[in-house]
Parts: structure tokens; C-alpha cells; sequence
């Protein structure tokens, strides 16, 4: 839809909602406004003000220095996984260089893209008080209802593997950045009716939920 976007991202967060949040952000999204088509695309973005005033996708701004000339931010991201058919994994890791204090991400297994420099926040200058991991839509409401645009691979998390996107291996760094499980894990969905999320553990994905939906449905007018 005009206006809208759909992603899948992970967040790194610190401060308040209310106008000092400091975020970093990473995933996959299908935004026609930004890249003027509706493939699926590696993107990061940032904000110190809670989206107020700092902060953007890829490098439209000053901000995060890509050292990789392998990888592209906003390129389109091939192979996808298909309904029913073969899926396929993109993985995410963010950390922080404990000496200079800049967020550092890596994508894939051996390619470090970059970093946010500690200079850009204020309330991630130490640490993220919170993780998150999940689907966004934006929902403009064509025509009075809910909008069609699909979370993930627009199936509910019922349908399963092979079906339902999810997330895989959630872990966190912790401060001598070991990778750890993540404690209090918590899922939210704000309209289960339109998209939703299941969450689980096995030994195989360790922490995992399968989350997203159609958007519009009979139980979603």
C-alpha cells in the first residue's frame, strides 16, 4: 500500500518514549516510499530523541559509518523463503566496543557492515536497558479499515515452520560481550486478529517465536 512499509527488526533500546529515547535498529523491510519498489531490503536506522528531530534509515544522514564495501545497506536481500518451500535465514549481531563505545553490527557470518559511533546517544552511551525482536507495519487505514499489508510472510504463527516467519537464536551480549540467553522474555501483539506472535525453545533455534498475519480479515475489519 501507498504509505506504508512492513519489517522485521530487532531494536536496541534506552531512555524514555517520551523524548529521550535512543535506539538502533536492524532488519529487513519492504518500503515502496523509501526505495521506490516493494523488494525486501537490508536496513538499519537510528534515533537519540525518540524520532523527533535525530537520526534515519541507511546513510540518508550523518550517523552510522559503514566500513564493508561487500554488502550495501538498503540492498535487496535474494534468496527469500517461500511459502511451503525452502526457508532462508539473514542473522543480525549488534555489540558494543567496550573502549571507544561505538555499536558495532555484523550481518551474515563474517561481514562486519559498521558502527553506530558512541558520540551519536546519550542514554546508550553505557548500555540498551531493553531488546526487542519483531514485525512493524505501518496501518494508514485505506478505505475506513484495517490495512491488507502483511507482517513477516503475512501467515499467522499457527501455521508453523515453513509457513509463518519467525525469529531464531535470540540471544544477548552481555557487558564482557558474551553472547547469553535473554531473561524475561516477554511477547506482544497489539491486535492478535491481525498479526500475531507464538513464542518457544529447543535445543535446535534455542529461544524462537513465529510471528506476523494477513492484516485485514474477517477478525480484522
Amino acid at each position: 500500500m501507498p504509505n506504508e512499509f512492513s519489517l522485521s527488526q530487532l531494536w536496541l533500546l534506552a531512555g524514555s518514549f517520551e523524548g529521550d529515547l535512543n535506539s538502533i535498529e536492524a532488519g529487513w523491510q519492504v518500503s515502496p516510499d523509501l526505495y521506490g519498489d516493494n523488494n525486501t531490503r537490508l536496513f538499519t536506522y537510528w534515533t537519540s530523541d525518540a524520532y523527533q528531530a535525530t537520526g534515519c534509515y541507511n546513510l540518508l544522514c550523518s550517523g552510522f559509518v559503514q566500513i564493508s564495501d561487500q554488502i550495501a545497506l538498503g540492498a535487496t536481500i535474494s534468496p527469500l523463503s517461500g511459502y511451503g518451500g525452502r526457508q532462508f535465514d539473514i542473522d543480525i549481531l549488534i555489540w558494543k566496543d567496550p573502549r571507544a563505545g561505538n555499536w558495532w553490527m555484523s550481518f551474515g557470518q563474517n561481514c562486519v557492515l559498521g558502527y553506530w559511533p558512541a558520540a551519536l546517544f546519550t542514554n546508550l552511551a553505557e548500555a540498551a536497558t531493553m531488546v526487542e525482536w519483531g514485525g512493524e507495519v505501518v496501518n494508514s487505514e485505506p478505505g475506513s479499515r484495517h490495512t491488507s499489508t502483511q507482517m513477516g510472510s503475512g501467515h499467522f504463527p499457527s501455521e508453523g515452520f515453513g509457513r509463518a516467519s519467525y525469529f531464531s537464536n535470540l540471544q544477548i551480549v552481555d557487558a564482557s560481550n558474551n553472547l547469553q540467553p535473554p531473561g524475561n522474555l516477554n511477547t506482544f501483539s497489539e491486535n492478535a486478529a491481525c498479526y500475531d506472535v507464538e513464542n518457544g525453545y529447543n535445543s535446535e533455534w534455542g529461544y524462537y517465536f513465529y510471528y506476523g498475519g494477513p492484516g485485514y480479515n474477517d477478525r480484522c475489519p
